[in-house]
C-alpha cells in the first residue's frame, strides 16, 4: 500500500477556494509520488508543475520524465541566473550540508520567483497558493523537524496568501515507490541503474556509493567535476575529502 496521505483542513479550504496548487518537481521519486497523490484530490485546472533545471549536473532525460508523468498540466521552468558549475567556479567553493546555497540559488529562489510571476499572470487564483514539496521526514533530522504545513509570511506579500505543504512528509521510501507503482508509472531511470537519489548527478549530499555509480554512468561529467575541484582548490566534502579520492577506485 502507498503511504499515510491526508489533506490538512487548511489545504482543503484553499483547494475549495480555487487556490493554485503548485508542485516543485525535481524528477525524483518523491516529487513523482507527491504529484500522483495531488492529482487525486486537486482539479487539474488548479495544478501547476514547476521544475528548476540544473543544466549539465542534471541527469539526462529528467525534463522528459517530468513531462511524461504530468501530461495535461502546465509546467513552468525556473531557470537560475547562474549555471551551477559556473557558480562554484565564481565562489571558489562547493556547497555544503550547512551552507546549501545550491538549494537557495538553483531551486528555491528561482521556483518562488516563477510562482510569484504565475500568480500575477493568473489573477483567477486570487493570490492564493499552496506550494508543495516532496520532502520526507525519514530523509534526515532537518527534514524530520519541518512542519508538514506552514504559512509562509516571507512570500505572503503583495496580496498573496502562501502555504507550504509537504504532502508525503510521513512516507517511507518503500511507500513512495509503492505509490508510483500503484499508479502504473515508473520512476526516473537512474533508480534502475543503481542510484539511491535523483538530484544533481554529483550531489554534495550523495553517498560515496552514489558518487561512484554516477561516475560510471557519466564519466565525462565526473572528469569535469574533478578538474573543477582542482582548479578552485576546495574539497568536495567539508571534512576535506576530495571527489577525486572518492572516485579513484571507481570500476570502469
Amino acid at each position: 500500500m502507498s503511504g499515510p496521505f491526508s489533506v490538512p483542513a487548511k489545504v482543503e479550504a484553499q483547494i475549495a477556494a480555487g487556490a493554485l496548487i503548485a508542485m516543485s518537481h525535481s524528477g525524483g521519486k518523491d516529487s513523482q509520488a507527491a504529484m500522483i497523490l495531488l492529482r487525486r484530490v486537486v482539479p487539474d485546472d488548479q495544478l501547476l508543475v514547476v521544475h528548476a533545471p540544473l543544466g549539465r549536473p542534471e541527469w539526462p532525460g529528467t525534463f522528459t520524465h517530468i513531462r511524461r508523468t504530468t501530461l495535461g498540466l502546465p509546467l513552468v521552468l525556473a531557470e537560475a541566473t547562474t549555471a551551477p558549475l559556473d557558480a562554484v567556479r565564481r565562489r571558489r567553493l562547493w556547497p555544503s550540508p550547512k551552507l546549501r546555497w545550491c538549494t537557495s540559488d538553483w531551486k528555491r529562489g528561482p521556483i518562488e520567483r516563477e510562482l510569484r510571476r504565475y500568480l500575477r499572470a493568473n489573477p483567477r487564483y486570487g493570490g492564493r497558493i499552496v506550494s508543495c514539496l516532496g520532502l520526507r521526514a525519514d530523509e534526515g533530522r532537518d527534514r524530520a523537524k519541518r512542519a508538514p504545513l506552514e504559512y509562509s509570511a516571507r512570500n505572503s506579500k503583495a496580496g498573496r496568501h502562501w502555504l507550504t505543504w509537504l504532502p508525503i512528509h510521513g512516507f517511507t521510501e518503500a511507500q513512495v515507490f509503492a505509490t508510483i507503482s500503484e499508479a502504473g508509472e515508473r520512476p526516473h531511470w537512474v533508480y534502475r541503474m543503481g542510484m539511491s537519489r535523483c538530484s544533481c548527478t554529483f550531489c554534495i549530499m550523495a553517498t560515496d556509493a552514489d558518487l561512484r555509480r554516477a561516475a560510471q554512468l557519466r564519466p565525462e561529467l565526473a572528469a569535469e567535476y574533478v578538474d573543477l575541484e582542482r582548479e578552485i582548490g576546495h574539497a568536495f566534502r567539508t571534512d576535506g575529502t576530495t571527489l577525486a579520492s572518492i572516485l579513484a577506485d571507481t570500476p570502469k
